[in-house]
């Protein structure tokens, strides 16, 4: 079975929101091995869009800035309100997100990756789908609401599977969901 992975940028203060302060801290080596054992991207909607708006713009002969990988890799989109996506190689989840996500877990292929996190992360969490998540915490305050409305109110509980930690104070931090009690 694939494993579906959250990989999500955040500040000291909580921030996940504006991933512009990531830059000066980020782990190109380990951004690379994360993509290169995943064949597809899980987005909601709300990740689609800001990325379906910068990545096709990027130079893919450039290999560090990853466009090329963005932008051929097989996308899903679970969306309610997106019908006809315009970036490449993209597909909107039809039906009951879980069970859609269960069915592409369950699929041949590596591992399936999920950038940001909101209602479809916690959905799949609380479904029992979510088997990493991988916090690149960056040693900045950024000064914004802390938690972002989709997570009042979410609670959940992680065991801790590795940390890498950056000589620039980038710390990568990845967790495996605890069963609920």
């Amino acid at each position: 079975m694939r494993k579906l992975i959250n990989s999500t940028y955040i500040t000291l203060d909580g921030v996940i929101e504006n991933p512009m302060w990531t830059m000066p801290y980020f782990d190109a080596e380990f951004a690379e091995s994360q993509t290169s054992n995943a064949d597809a991207l899980l987005m909601g909607r709300e990740t689609y869009d800001g990325f379906a708006a910068v990545w096709p713009t990027m130079d893919e002969s450039d290999p560090s800035t990853g466009a090329a990988y963005f932008n051929s890799v097989k996308k899903y989109v679970a969306s309610t309100t997106l019908t006809d996506p315009s970036w490449n190689n993209t597909e909107v989840l039809e039906g009951d997100l879980v069970e859609a996500v269960a069915k592409l877990k369950a699929s041949e292929g590596k591992d399936i990756l999920q950038y940001g996190f909101g209602t479809v992360t916690t959905a799949l969490i609380e479904a029992g789908l979510v088997d990493e998540v991988r916090l690149w915490i960056h040693p900045v305050i950024e000064g914004g609401d802390s938690v972002s409305a989709p997570l009042k109110g979410f609670k959940a509980s992680f065991e801790l599977l590795d940390t890498k930690i950056n000589p620039t104070g980038l710390i990568i931090a990845t967790y495996r969901p605890k069963a609920a009690e």
